[in-house]
């Protein structure tokens, strides 16, 4: 999908958030997330602190001076413990204010800055204009984790049609040592058609299903119903996504 239309799809994503946020009550605020040790105040404050540390990355390509996601890892952790206890309503505002602020940023970033190199925050660098793709992992992903009602099965179709094969594109390029349970598998996509081979060779294993259920399990936001395995047996354990972009230059 090109990357500017996505943008829109962001807002949309995050008013969708803010709806979920907005039907719970202070104690379900308080409340366990789908994210072990995390409570739902968690989840909405990581999302709002990452619409600013991808807007950092936006900020690097616009001056050219070197501006990483978060000044350290301790320092994101400590904003997100930080921000987790508040009420509500902050963290609705919260949740809105900093996406706005990250749009304004990707909508107004000058053309030749798109593809300056910046780099994420785990090491591996990839061109601005890749930090939208990259909020959108979080938008719809983090949705899920609030464990408020939303779950794969309402990801927007664009959605899925994107992060699908940039998923499967990306674990192929994966180290054999960083596959985990997945190595040696093939991935099959029943309705696009979409594959990835993970060291498979014929006759090996293989899982298949629709495109969002295999991003659902993929991804950890689903127990991976409605996905099949050939041979029988129990789900194997996908490698932490979302992955680095496979060339993304």
């Amino acid at each position: 999908m090109e990357w500017r239309s996505v943008i829109g799809e962001l807002d949309l994503g995050v008013e969708r958030i803010v709806a979920s946020l907005s039907a719970l009550t202070e104690e379900d605020v308080r409340g366990p997330s789908a994210l072990p040790g995390w409570s739902r105040g968690h989840v909405a404050t990581h999302i709002a602190r990452n619409a600013d540390s991808l807007w950092n990355l936006l900020e690097w390509a616009r001056t050219g001076v070197e501006t990483p996601q978060y000044a350290s890892r301790e320092a994101r952790n400590a904003a997100l413990a930080e921000g987790a206890g508040r009420k509500r309503d902050e963290l609705v505002e919260d949740v809105l204010a900093t996406a706005a602020r990250f749009a304004e940023q990707a909508r107004t970033l000058p053309e030749e800055a798109w593809n300056a190199p910046v780099r994420a925050m785990q090491g591996w660098y990839h061109p601005a204009w890749y930090s939208v793709m990259r909020r959108w992992h979080e938008v719809e992903a983090h949705h899920v984790d609030l464990a408020a009602g939303y779950g794969p099965a309402d990801w927007p179709e664009p959605y899925v049609r994107w992060a699908l094969p940039s998923t499967l594109t990306a674990m192929a390029a994966l180290p054999e040592t960083q596959r985990v349970g997945l190595a040696g598998y093939r991935i099959t996509a029943t309705d696009s058609g979409e594959s990835a081979d993970l060291g498979w060779t014929p006759g090996g294993p293989e899982a298949s299903g629709s495109g969002r259920a295999l991003l659902g399990w993929l991804s950890g936001r689903s127990d991976g119903a409605g996905v099949a395995l050939r041979p029988d047996g129990p789900l194997p354990e996908p490698p932490p996504w979302p992955h680095a972009a496979a060339d993304p230059f």
